[in-house]
């Protein structure tokens, strides 16, 4: 084994094809099960969990042993150009949680699942996968997502949806959400949705910006700025948020929030759906 390299928040050990982190405040379950990304399986394991997932046509299979995680056959420039960012390894999660948990709710939400991170996504891929969640469960989300790898061959830029129509799409069983896909394309590829603009906008500008795609309401596009930009101050409203705000946060989020409100919807929206607040 390689000796351990250290980097900022977390540190690492190549072996053979696979790369071991310890980290703290990393949970795959609850990293990858909340509702932010939709193509991550759990497979039966020794470990604590394994999942097997995607970053855009990048295959993964990551296994959890309490605060070591493996990343199997995963080169070490890989894991370092690829998999740290996308996990978010970089970010202080214990600062982030103490700030938090200075509100009594959000300090509950915490503690009851404190490995949850924001994954960074691939913006393209984030965009679909949220036009296509909407009024929807996630497996239904999940099997769509699948139908749409296997008539692409794997996940598609915008780009490559450019000659599809209907017909095309039809395979996906999207119903109303063809439509949204396919303005989403026709958008994107004129460039009246400015894009690569967005990750310099404020949330509202964004916002604005992406509800000019048909279908794309509020919710949506918070969805989009928060996992597929990191704009950590999306703060997206769901029916779940609406009982966390209408019955803890009437007059509005507390200060401790201010600048990561997406992060603390994720530990809020968690925590309400699990009965534990």
């Amino acid at each position: 084994m390689n000796p351990i390299r250290y980097d900022a928040m977390f540190d690492y050990s190549t072996d053979k094809n696979d790369v071991t982190v310890r980290c703290d405040h990393l949970d795959l379950r609850q990293t990858l099960d909340c509702g932010q990304a939709f193509r991550w399986a759990e497979l039966p394991s020794d470990y604590d969990c394994t999942f097997t997932g995607f970053y855009k046509k990048k295959p993964l299979t990551v296994s959890q042993d309490k605060d070591r995680f493996i990343f199997h056959n995963t080169s070490e420039d890989e894991f370092l150009s690829c998999w740290a960012d996308y996990f978010d390894l970089n970010e202080d999660y214990a600062a982030l949680a103490a700030r938090l948990s200075e509100d009594s709710t959000l300090a509950a939400a915490v503690s009851f699942a404190p490995g949850i991170r924001i994954l960074r996504q691939d913006f393209e891929e984030c965009l679909i996968s949220f036009i296509i969640s909407q009024n929807n469960n996630i497996p239904r989300i999940k099997g769509i997502i699948s139908r749409l790898c296997e008539l692409c061959g794997g996940f598609p830029d915008i780009s490559e949806l450019r000659s599809a129509d209907e017909e095309f799409l039809s395979p996906l069983r999207a119903g109303f959400r063809t439509k949204y896909l396919l303005d989403c394309v026709e958008k994107v590829s004129s460039g009246d949705v400015d894009c690569s603009g967005i990750f310099s906008m404020s949330v509202d500008e964004g916002t604005a910006e992406l509800k000019k795609i048909k279908g794309v309401g509020e919710k949506v596009a918070k969805c989009v700025l928060l996992f597929g930009c990191h704009k950590l101050d999306a703060y997206p409203v769901d029916v779940w948020m609406k009982r966390v705000n209408e019955r803890f946060y009437p007059d509005g989020l507390p200060e401790c929030t201010r600048g990561i409100e997406g992060a603390a919807q994720q530990y809020l929206f968690y925590a309400i759906r699990n009965g534990a607040i």
